[in-house]
């Protein structure tokens, strides 16, 4: 059972992180793609806007896809953990810890599981399992 269920937080969280990434590099499900993703980069001061937009993009996207599959899996939380950390520094962290406050519970929490998988291990069902 446990195996299962670190199969369904990973897909869970790393299908999340493939939508975030696909909104800020492609403007899918609702996104606004590198542009505008980038132009809000720069007015909170991350420059190059369009840069860092695809530096977050494909953090996001590749992490989500390795902590999907359980492949190389510390790789792909470091990815999602570097991720949460920017947006607590640039974005929410100045607003207090709740979410009801655009604070950084939900940030904190994502950088929780992701660390706590990639130190635990992704479990049987996982590319990693198949290859170590």
């Amino acid at each position: 059972m446990i195996d299962l269920g670190l199969l369904i937080i990973r897909l869970v969280i790393g299908v999340l992180f493939i939508g975030h990434g696909a909104q800020k590099l492609f403007g899918w499900f609702g996104g606004h793609g590198l542009k505008g993703t980038g132009g809000w980069f720069e007015s909170i001061g991350m420059k190059p806007g369009v840069t860092m937009a695809l530096l977050a993009g494909l953090s996001e996207l590749i992490g989500g896809i390795l902590f999907a599959l359980g492949l190389l899996t510390p790789l792909g939380g470091i990815l999602i953990a570097a991720t949460m950390i920017m947006a607590i520094i640039k974005v929410h962290g100045s607003n207090g810890v709740w979410a009801t406050s655009n604070g950084y519970e939900y940030n904190l929490t994502l950088i929780a599981v992701a660390i706590g998988i990639a130190l635990i291990g992704p479990g049987q069902y996982a590319v990693d399992a198949l290859l170590f």
